[in-house]
């Protein structure tokens, strides 16, 4: 666990915390609270992804060769189902504890459309249309 997931799991036990002290009308804006740190932390990763992405571009495009293939590895597929996994237990709390059994049903459709997306974007036709023709005579 590095250091930035544990100050994530603090955050979500400070929040817990708090809940528990000030009682039920603080939940909402407790949750929204923790919600907007957890998103905040997905920007950041989502901004530093694209920036190194961009870097190699970048440096392919200085060096003159072809930009690089998008590659999922396996690890990379499964690292996102874990921690899509992992998200879904105090997501699955929040949703259950904020809205009950609607609330659930919504978190885990969302984590269900995430890791479904996921899987169709590393399919190699999913969105793409080929440059070749389908037939010979097609120009």
């Amino acid at each position: 666990m590095d250091a930035r997931d544990a100050e994530l799991k603090k955050e979500l036990d400070a929040t817990l915390h708090a809940r528990r002290e000030l009682g039920d009308e603080y939940e909402s804006a407790l949750v929204d609270s923790f919600l907007e740190k957890v998103d905040q932390r997905i920007d950041g990763a989502v901004d530093r992804r694209l920036r190194r992405q961009l870097a190699e571009q970048q440096m392919v495009v200085a060096r003159g060769a072809r930009s690089p293939q998008a590659t999922d590895s396996w690890g990379e597929r499964f690292g996102f189902g874990i921690v899509s996994l992992v998200l879904a237990i105090p997501l699955s709390a929040i949703g259950a504890g904020t809205a009950h059994l609607p609330g659930l049903l919504i978190t885990w459709v969302g984590i269900v459309g995430v890791n479904v997306v996921q899987a169709l974007r590393v399919l190699p036709s999913f969105g793409r249309r080929s440059d070749k023709p389908e037939s010979d005579w097609e120009g």
